[in-house]
């Protein structure tokens, strides 16, 4: 009896050890790292491959070494998603709002050829874009055909991009910071600071980044001390997973996206 009253007295001061009194015990936080804007330069863009975890490869169709770069990312077992131009972009494989659907299509099935093991896509601009219904209802379902994954890059507030995918159930996701709209180290320092704070507060936070020198300087000096932070460092499959597909506050209410 005494034997079994000790254990369970372990087992209570084992589940409260690490929390903080009046507090509920720590959750876990996970971050998701996306470099954009890739296939522009090999050995820039290298650096991001060597970066120390599962950063996901978002590569641009319409650039120099895009097909190259992505079987160099898939060989070195990185996640390679489509970065496909939206209007505002410009291009032979830009979406605009006054092309027909089947224009749509062939510059989707051209970006696909172009940027060879991708898993799925991220707009590249998009602000005029991803507000336009029909084309991200259209785009959601033939990602869904195709066994493809999502990521808002949230580049307006007026993207109805995740909630055409969160309606018909398509595995997506969406950014949460921006790493380096100011190309300087301290604020890219301070937006990772902002992603991780994120990720404690809401239990996990997507980052968008490009490969500016600065950018990858402070990424490959910080980022091998997340663990230490309690931070996980998952791959974009596995952040989709963790979230289930749900909005967080910023982006909608009650884990429903805002259209």
């Amino acid at each position: 009896m005494r034997l079994r009253w000790f254990l369970g007295l372990l087992c209570c001061l084992a589940g409260v050890a690490h929390a903080t009194p009046g507090q509920a015990p720590p959750h876990k936080a996970y971050l998701s790292l996306i470099i954009d804007d890739l296939g522009q330069n090999l050995p820039r863009d290298r650096r991001v491959l060597a970066l120390p975890g599962p950063v996901t490869a978002a590569i641009m169709p319409d650039t120099p070494h895009a097909t190259e770069f992505a079987r160099e990312a898939h060989r070195a077992g990185k996640i390679v998603i489509l970065h496909m131009p939206m209007d505002p972009a410009t291009g032979p494989f830009a979406w605009h709002p006054e092309l027909p659907i089947e224009e749509l299509r062939k510059r989707l099935d051209a970006a696909f050829k172009a940027v060879p093991y991708t898993a799925g896509i991220n707009n590249h601009m998009g602000s005029r874009m991803t507000a336009q219904q029909p084309a991200m209802a259209w785009l959601m379902a033939e990602l869904q055909r195709r066994h493809k994954l999502f990521v808002d890059s949230r580049t307006s507030a007026q993207t109805v991009a995740a909630a055409e995918a969160q309606k018909i159930g398509l595995a997506s996701v969406s950014r949460d910071v921006f790493l380096d709209d100011e190309r300087n180290e301290a604020a890219i320092y301070n937006q990772l600071q902002s992603a991780i704070s994120l990720a404690r507060k809401q239990g996990s936070a997507v980052m968008i980044g490009h490969p500016y020198p600065q950018t990858l300087a402070v990424l490959e000096r910080e980022l091998p001390k997340l663990k230490t932070q309690g931070i996980d460092w998952i791959n974009i499959r596995q952040m989709i997973s963790v979230r289930s597909n749900r909005a967080m506050a910023a982006h909608g209410k009650d884990g429903t996206y805002r259209q």
